[in-house]
């Protein structure tokens, strides 16, 4: 069986797995404070041994819960946390997941005043200096620092195009290029983040040959 060109491949991926972790979760992704943090919270519990579709649950059930800004966030009691994150999907580590919520809140309140647009301009809209900056959050780490600036690249133009080792470890058993530039190269920059995406929920799927059958 010839193999698809990588273009093929990536508007396969587009069409049957593109939707970005944001969207999944019912986050309107825009470049103000209340967006961003719960993006933030989405890479918090993302970060953790925890499947992304059940930490997706929780996200959305915080934003439904009006736990959407920092300021919400913070001024909730631990259990509160822990109880609607703990009853959508995110069961054997809420109370983990609901202190490091809170304190994410607390320093990003702090710290910078409840919007991450600072974190960005503290970083001088340099790449390396925002993902470290990022990983000052409670239980971010390098992995949630990757999820959070993979998804925002549509909006941090400095960002884009932004690919972490997972991922292009990902795309290289879908035989496409393993490096951020040249995957870029597939797809329209405004799709890219949809991309990244659906390489990363195929690499993470426990079904990862028959989402590869699916693209026929």
């Amino acid at each position: 069986m010839t193999p698809l060109p990588q273009k093929a491949i990536a508007k396969a991926i587009l069409n049957n797995h593109g939707q970005t972790y944001a969207h999944q979760a019912g986050i309107r992704l825009r470049d103000a404070p209340a967006p961003l943090f719960q993006l933030l919270s989405a890479s918090v519990l993302m970060s953790s041994p925890v499947e992304n579709d059940k930490a997706l649950q929780a996200t959305a059930a915080l934003r439904k819960a009006a736990l959407d800004t920092p300021k919400k966030m913070a001024e909730a009691s631990r259990e509160t946390r822990a109880e609607v994150i703990g009853t959508h999907g995110y069961q054997q580590l809420n109370l983990q997941g609901s202190k490091q919520l809170g304190k994410t809140a607390e320093f990003l309140l702090r710290r910078y005043y409840g919007d991450l647009r600072q974190l960005r301009a503290e970083a001088g809209h340099d790449v390396a200096m925002e993902h470290r900056l990022l990983r000052q959050f409670n239980g971010v780490g390098k992995a949630g620092a990757d999820i959070f600036l993979r998804e925002i690249q549509g909006l941090w133009h400095e960002v884009y195009p932004y690919v972490d080792a997972r991922v292009m470890t990902a795309a290289r058993k879908l035989n496409l290029p393993g490096d951020a530039f040249r995957l870029s190269r597939l797809v329209a920059r405004v799709d890219f983040p949809r991309l990244v995406a659906g390489i990363d929920r195929i690499g993470q799927s426990d079904h990862p040959n028959r989402l590869i059958a699916e693209m026929g």
